[in-house]
């Protein structure tokens, strides 16, 4: 493998126990399509997707943390079988004093495997224990980056970086387990190193173990989902930013006043310069820098295009370094700064057992009180039936005073000669025909 005249110190740091070292771009396709491998396949060995192979074979990305451990020991197995068919071949030249088939130079620097509770992970451990928690102290890991020129080689700088997030062995369930021990084994797993990473997220302790605590609660919910998802631990991490990031918070009584800030004045100073950044710009920086997660994968997981997502990546950094020029001069400074202020702060991690018995109590609560509210419905819609009128009564006009109407013609009231008059008539014709056709005189 070729290497930039600017990285001569590196390449003693990757043998003595830094990232393994890769073949060129070509060379990484040649070998795929000499195994007879299709890059689906090979991304379904590493745990990544179709898209992120295809720029690892045409160098446009470089794999980083975990998955370059794992496809580095996939290529170093193809290159070890073509050499042993090779050897069996001229197992008589050998013999004769020939010297054997030798490993390739970049394969001679991987280290062997480690078995670890649940299963057999490639490579080495994933180190960065400040931020993924595990047991191992952390410890610098080397990564390179690579940049394709017109011609069939390529040149690598190497930069430092880790991977926060634990193997696909010990994420994904078990096969032959039960869901609470696959889920228990999950949160055991990734909870203190997602804790770490929401409270550099947010800068608040309470908020970073209760975004974690929703998010593996949400997670127990739907945990057919999440049980054959190809990253759970991913899910989980996007739930757990999403409700962390989410601006309602700021409405809270219990966020009005400021958290307590960190005890050292240069772990104050850097987190404040960290959660001046946007909040678009903090999310990638933290995937990229600190989770170490490839460019594509932090764009899907920040719904936004690779390059947006490179563009975020620059600016947070520019930021850092031009505030911060002491702590964050490097990407390994930065992520160095990354681990030890996660470090520094105690966070209690959710217990696994209070998650799924807290889960399982709020999707109790919020079922009874679904019910009690359609019970309640349905009575109001019975009394109503039952008090409500059978036929329809036209309400009553109310009456008003109507201008220009002329007076009702008709015999008035009588006056006082009126009425005797009228009297005195009554009493005289009170009987004979006269009363009823009076004589003319």
């Amino acid at each position: 493998m070729t290497q930039s005249p600017a990285a001569p110190k590196r390449s003693s740091a990757l043998k003595q126990g830094g990232s393994p070292s890769l073949p060129s771009p070509k060379e990484r396709r040649r070998l795929r399509e000499a195994k007879s491998l299709s890059q689906t396949e090979v991304a379904a060995r590493v745990g990544v997707t179709r898209e992120t192979v295809r720029s690892w074979e045409s160098g446009r990305s470089t794999p980083r943390g975990r998955r370059r451990d794992v496809y580095a020991k996939l290529l170093a197995e193809i290159a070890d079988e073509r050499a042993g068919s090779g050897a069996g071949s001229t197992d008589r030249t050998e013999r004769a004093g020939k010297r054997p088939a030798r490993r390739p130079s970049w394969a001679q620097n991987l280290e062997p495997t480690v078995d670890t509770k649940e299963g057999t992970t490639p490579g080495r451990i994933p180190v960065g224990a400040a931020m993924n928690g595990h047991a191992r102290p952390p410890e610098p890991m080397v990564r390179a980056t690579a940049t394709s020129t017109a011609a069939a080689t390529a040149t690598r700088t190497a930069t430092a970086a880790t991977r926060a997030e634990p193997a696909p062995a010990a994420t994904r369930p078990a096969a032959g387990s039960t869901p609470a021990e696959a889920f228990d084994a999950l949160c055991t797993t990734c909870a203190p190193g997602l804790v770490r990473q929401t409270y550099l997220l947010t800068g608040r302790r309470t908020l970073a173990q209760e975004s974690v605590e929703r998010a593996f609660q949400l997670a127990w919910q739907r945990w057919p989902e999440v049980a054959v998802d190809r990253d759970p631990a991913g899910w989980v991490r996007a739930a757990a930013y999403e409700y962390a990031m989410s601006p309602w918070h700021r409405l809270r009584p219990v966020h009005r006043h400021p958290a307590a800030p960190p005890a050292l004045a240069a772990d104050r100073a850097f987190l404040k310069v960290l959660l001046s950044l946007p909040p678009a710009q903090r999310r990638t920086l933290l995937l990229y820098d600190g989770v170490g997660l490839d460019l594509p994968e932090t764009a899907a997981e920040t719904e936004a295009s690779t390059p947006a997502a490179a563009g975020r990546l620059l600016h947070a950094r520019e930021a850092l370094a031009e505030k911060l020029p002491e702590q964050a001069a490097t990407p390994e400074d930065l992520h160095q700064r990354l681990a030890e202020l996660s470090a520094a702060e105690k966070l209690q991690p959710p217990n696994a057992g209070r998650v799924r018995t807290g889960s399982e109590h709020r999707t109790r609560f919020w079922t009874r009180a679904a019910i009690a509210f359609t019970a309640l419905i349905v009575g109001a819609t019975a009394l109503t039936l039952r008090s409500a009128p059978t036929h329809y009564e036209p309400p009553q006009a109310p009456g008003k005073a109507i201008s220009g109407v002329p007076p009702r013609m008709g015999p008035g009231h009588l006056t006082y000669q009126d009425q005797i008059l009228h009297k005195k008539l009554r009493e005289d014709l009170s009987s004979g025909p006269e009363r009823l056709s009076p004589l003319a005189r």
